[in-house]
């Protein structure tokens, strides 16, 4: 191109990107505007747009013009494989003139004819987004300039689709988490039970979990949890967790078979993920409650006429990694007529700047023998008050009649 057509072309396609009226458009109608308007300024044979799944590990084609299979057979690139796949993972312009088996790993493109491949990478928010590429039927050099205003049309979907992860991410987040929190806790006669759960204003929705279940021999399971993590992944994780650890309650009466066997599956199922969880079975006709803890902070114990406590329990490691396979210890303590017993997730008593001692001693002082749901009032009020926590927060009170 002369410098004058290049110069009008990067102004047509400033144009095309900054035009007003995408605003307007959901990002599922935003990718064919501007898939069709590259076609036309770039005068090419076909555009794609494809995107990098939720491991990173593969591309799919998400939208194209003429080729319309791609989408319709779901193609899948393998990141650091082939055409696009070499754009994903070096994140830099790829510019082939030679396309076979060779150098693409989607026969569609050879098969559709075309001669020469174009393909930048899309990063928002130094996360990689996807690829987007154009072609030419017909033998053709792409140059630099192309390169350049090709990529500013990929940024500019970048961001348009980081933007729709994230929302659509948060809003399933928040759906998975809040259907696999109880919709009401159990009614058993002489114990009462009640809960808080709070998103983080940071983090969003993440990984934090309680749950309360009926087990046979009048016995009740109490968990609570944290995932590491934040966002869908870690809802997705938490929710595999809380379905593992109800099934390995049926079958294992102790605590801490259950922990070493939910540990395992962690570690195999879910490798690079770490989660602390406490658990504990309740005896309600003895009135005892054997704990066992996973990389998680102890429960509070507090009896009518005695100090508010910290239960002194082993705090073993989280799950994951295999690190608690084996070696978990538990204690049984007693619950008398009026004690209760409240667990919690870090979120509560962690913020930024403030002494966590402090905040576990406001805790202790804040934890009295009364009706759960007092308990739970007075906890937030001094714990959290007027100042929303960076951090999930999870909060769960028993009390025996």
């Amino acid at each position: 191109m002369r410098g004058d057509d290049v110069n009008r072309m990067r102004l047509r396609v400033l144009e095309a990107v900054t035009d007003s009226a995408l605003k307007d458009l959901d990002f599922e109608k935003l990718p064919d505007v501007l898939l069709r308007r590259v076609q036309e300024l770039f005068q090419v044979d076909t555009v794609t747009l494809l995107q990098v799944d939720a491991r990173g590990e593969q591309l799919v084609a998400t939208a194209t013009v003429s080729l319309d299979e791609e989408v319709f057979q779901g193609v899948r690139v393998p990141v650091g494989s082939g055409f696009a796949g070499r754009v994903a993972k070096s994140r830099e312009p790829v510019r082939i003139s030679h396309v076979d088996r060779s150098t693409v790993v989607n026969p569609l493109l050879w098969e559709r004819g075309l001669r020469a491949l174009l393909g930048v990478p899309m990063v928002a928010q130094h996360e990689l987004i996807g690829v987007l590429h154009v072609g030419s039927v017909t033998e053709r050099q792409f140059s630099d300039d192309e390169v350049e205003m090709l990529q500013i049309v990929a940024d500019r979907l970048a961001v348009a689709a980081h933007a729709h992860r994230s929302r659509a991410e948060r809003t399933a987040a928040a759906m998975l988490q809040q259907s696999l929190l109880p919709s009401r806790l159990p009614t058993i006669k002489g114990w009462e039970f009640a809960a808080r759960y709070v998103a983080g204003t940071e983090s969003g929705v993440g990984g934090d979990w309680y749950d309360v279940f009926e087990l046979p021999d009048d016995r009740i399971g109490v968990v609570i949890g944290d995932v590491v993590g934040n966002g869908l992944a870690a809802a997705v994780v938490m929710g595999r967790l809380r379905s593992a650890l109800r099934a390995y309650a049926i079958e294992f009466d102790d605590p801490t078979e259950v922990l070493a066997k939910l540990d395992r599956k962690a570690s195999h199922f879910e490798p690079g993920k770490m989660a602390t969880v406490a658990y504990a079975v309740i005896d309600t006709a003895a009135h005892r409650v054997r704990i066992a803890l996973a990389g998680h902070l102890p429960p509070l114990l507090a009896v009518p006429g005695t100090p508010t406590r910290y239960v002194d329990v082993p705090i073993g490691p989280p799950l994951g990694y295999f690190l608690g396979v084996t070696g978990r210890r538990a204690v049984s303590i007693d619950v008398p007529a009026g004690a209760l017993v409240a667990w919690f997730t870090d979120g509560l008593v962690e913020r930024r700047g403030a002494d966590l001692d402090e905040r576990l001693e406001l805790l202790r002082a804040s934890v009295t023998p009364e009706a759960p749901e007092t308990v739970c009032a007075h906890v937030m009020a001094n714990l959290v008050g007027s100042e929303p926590a960076s951090d999930d927060t999870a909060l769960i009170v028993v009390r025996a009649g």
